[in-house]
């Protein structure tokens, strides 16, 4: 019998100059904390300025905290939420690519409730405490690639001990998301790369998880289809605004997909890769490990593989293995195939550890696996993907 829950109560603003709008759209307070990056791109491009120009026509004020690594840590997560209560904000903004946007989820939490960020973690060390109000976010997106914009969940990094951990529940949707594909020209082609893949494994994910239903699989099948038509022309020509605005649909809705199915253990296993070597780019890290994952998990679940093969274009699509080469091929056209985790020093040696890192942190995903791994398998796929 089919049977779902579907709940997304976020506003999404989506298209070209869709920003201006933020200079008259209601929003759910009067000072705003601004949570960005601290890469500076933002202010160098004018986006921050013109952010907090159309904030004060809107008769809002707002305060900047800039200081948030593209895999976010904890530290910065209470240092902010500190701000915010120091300032008086009554929301937050999230300004910039995923990790500004899970950031400002996280203030918001922590903003409105005591003690420390990993007391309500599930998983790891984490305490699994249910939070209390939050700070409504409001998530302005510059980027195409974790579809948080569209989701309630967010991911911070614990450094002491290395976990990398995702968080959310229906609380902390974005009250309003702003999707403008022109704030997403400016960003590089090894950049724009990344974050398209990780929009489509969030989609890819999800279609094959055991928790996939009608509504996930239409989201799913058209982000994996925009993904493959679209991201080469977005890496290779990053002005085409009809590229970037595809690519930036697919995003988002693979932010549906995300709230209405799950990603899987894929993501268990590179949140482990990012959390030992935080230079590491989500994106790049799902890259690497894809095409030993899905060929592994090709064989488990034919019927949807088949499904997925077809929305690439694939003309074998009934192929076992066509989403695989298809997936190959779309790593070569936007030139992120020959990425190494042995360049990010991650050793082949330390496989076992981080393999046992991603069930201990995000050990929940293997469960919505469409066949469960185990630990061996989780560390073969790994091993498989190290060059």
């Amino acid at each position: 019998m089919i049977s779902f829950d579907y709940y997304i109560p976020t506003k999404i603003l989506f298209g070209e100059d869709k920003l201006n709008e933020l200079a008259t759209v209601s929003l759910p307070g009067k000072k705003a904390l601004i949570v960005m990056s601290n890469g500076g791109s933002m202010k160098r491009n004018g986006h921050l300025d013109r952010l907090i120009s159309l904030l004060k026509e809107n008769e809002v004020e707002s305060v900047v905290f800039d200081k948030i690594l593209p895999n976010p840590v904890k530290a910065h997560v209470m240092e902010g939420a500190s701000l915010a209560k120091q300032e008086g904000c009554d929301f937050v903004i999230g300004f910039g690519g995923g990790s500004s946007i899970d950031s400002a989820k996280a203030i918001a939490i922590m903003a409105k409730n005591p003690g420390d960020y990993w007391d309500y973690i599930y998983g790891g060390t984490g305490k699994g405490k249910p939070f209390g109000e939050v700070l409504p976010v409001v998530a302005i997106t510059t980027t195409a690639g974790t579809g948080t914009e569209a989701d309630p969940w967010m991911v911070v990094t614990k450094e002491e001990t290395m976990e990398k951990i995702g968080l959310g529940n229906a609380q902390t949707f974005p009250v309003l998301s702003i999707v403008d594909p022109k704030l997403m020209v400016s960003v590089p082609p090894k950049l724009t790369a990344y974050q398209g893949f990780d929009a489509l494994f969030h989609a890819a994910e999800g279609y094959i998880a055991n928790v996939a239903n009608p509504v996930s699989d239409m989201y799913a099948l058209k982000s994996i289809e925009l993904v493959f038509k679209y991201l080469p022309t977005a890496v290779n020509d990053g002005t085409n605004l009809e590229a970037r605005a595809h690519v930036a649909l697919a995003n988002t809705l693979s932010g549906f997909v995300e709230s209405t199915s799950s990603c899987i253990s894929e993501h268990s296993m590179e949140h482990a890769l990012s959390a030992y070597h935080s230079e590491l780019p989500h994106g790049a890290g799902l890259i690497m490990l894809s095409v030993a994952y899905f060929r592994f998990f090709a064989e488990k679940t034919r019927e949807r593989f088949a499904d997925m093969a077809k929305a690439t274009g694939a003309k074998d699509w009934n192929d076992t293995d066509a989403f695989v080469n298809a997936l190959i091929e779309l790593q070569r056209s936007c030139g992120v195939d020959d990425l190494k985790m042995s360049d990010y020093g991650i050793q082949f040696e330390d496989i076992d550890e981080l393999a046992k890192n991603a069930w201990h942190t995000m050990g929940a995903l293997f469960d919505l696996d469409p066949y469960k791994l185990s630990v061996e398998e989780t560390v073969s796929i790994m091993r498989d993907s190290f060059r």
